[in-house]
């Protein structure tokens, strides 16, 4: 089986993802819905030839050691592409993301305008958050490129993997690999520290160790960009706060009162004709009144904040998803499956509950 084959296809056809499964012909994700392709069932030996094929030495003992990995490939025809390798059985199988050749435009990505507002301030905290698959790289890559463009400093990045390679702009650009140029987040984060970054982005706060390094650098003259695998504004904030031993608690809400700009949390919605997705978004921003509801450990009020900020362009992810229904982008069932209170969408359109 040819790997650059299916590469091929599923930029042909805008594919997110491809999934070698033994047993099913390879499928593409498209639009949010998993399609099988014509060809033959994949079986374990082509799987393995694959990983022989692309994968080096290191990575095949990190497989080993941790039964999965994820890594960057690069095709000069086809672009860069994202690979997992897990074990299902025993036996590898392969899911390869298709990253973004092009930085798209705020715009084009569905982004609201005082997102870029987040990236003008010096140093602190800027958080985007979401399920896997919905944009969260995209959407760092992008803030990244809106400051390499417009200021002149170094920004040092630590992802798994790297997905869009920058180019120098205004800005130095150092970007660096696990298992290719560090060994874990925590490791790298504290190396970053000390190649005098003026920003810097984490593929993933996903540690104590992490998120305590990277509040403390937001602290400390740098705004550092993260993403986290929380579904909301509320449930980031509690996990941060709750990642830490409840005797360093106070001061951890302490330090992220003072450093927070903003969050971003995402969801991709499939469009009503199923052709492509759109993005909804809740999005706070950190006034003083988050601040404070931080500080006193009220997560619980933050939805109220978001409810009421609409002239600093907060919004709450039902909001988000009302305005894309109403404007005939996604379905009503789509909006309803993913709403924080369905409930009051149904009173809303005058739709009983099933």
């Amino acid at each position: 089986m040819e790997i650059r084959n299916y590469l091929k296809v599923a930029r042909k056809y805008n594919a997110s993802d491809i999934h070698i499964v033994a047993g099913l012909p390879p499928a593409l994700r498209v639009s949010g819905d998993i399609l099988l392709s014509k060809s033959p069932e994949v079986t374990h030996e082509q799987i393995e030839k694959i990983i022989g094929q692309i994968m080096n030495d290191e990575l095949k003992s990190a497989l080993k050691a941790k039964l999965q990995i994820c890594f960057s490939i690069t095709d000069d025809e086809y672009g860069r592409f994202r690979v997992t390798v897990y074990h299902r059985g025993g036996r590898p199988e392969l899911t390869i993301r298709l990253c973004a050749r092009d930085i798209r435009s705020r715009e084009e990505l569905g982004l609201p305008a005082s997102v870029d507002d987040l990236i003008k301030k010096p140093s602190g905290l800027i958080l985007i958050t979401g399920p896997t698959g919905v944009g969260k790289t995209t959407t760092m890559s992008y803030l990244i490129d809106l400051i390499n463009c417009d200021r002149r400093c170094k920004i040092v990045t630590i992802e798994d993997p790297i997905e869009y390679v920058h180019e120098h702009k205004n800005a130095i650009v150092i970007q660096q690999e696990l298992y290719t140029d560090f060994l874990s987040f925590p490791s790298a984060l504290f190396h970053v520290l000390r190649q005098d970054p003026d920003i810097i982005g984490i593929g993933e706060m996903r540690d104590y160790e992490t998120i305590s390094t990277a509040l403390t650098a937001a602290e400390t003259g740098h705004l550092v960009l993260a993403t986290l695998h929380t579904p909301d504004v509320s449930q980031t904030v509690e996990r941060i706060i709750g990642v830490f031993p409840s005797e360093q608690q106070n001061q951890v809400m302490i330090q992220l009162s003072s450093s927070l700009h903003g969050i971003i949390s995402q969801q991709l919605i499939p469009t009503i004709d199923h052709r492509s997705r759109v993005l909804a978004y809740e999005f706070l921003v950190a006034n003083t009144a988050v601040r404070n509801v931080i500080r006193m450990n009220e997560c619980f009020k933050l939805y109220s904040i978001l409810e009421m900020g609409k002239s600093l362009g907060m919004q709450t992810m039902d909001v988000s998803l009302s305005s894309l229904y109403e404007k005939g982008l996604i379905s009503y069932d789509s909006m309803l499956s993913r709403a924080a209170h369905p409930e009051d969408m149904r009173k809303r359109y005058n739709k009983n509950s099933v």
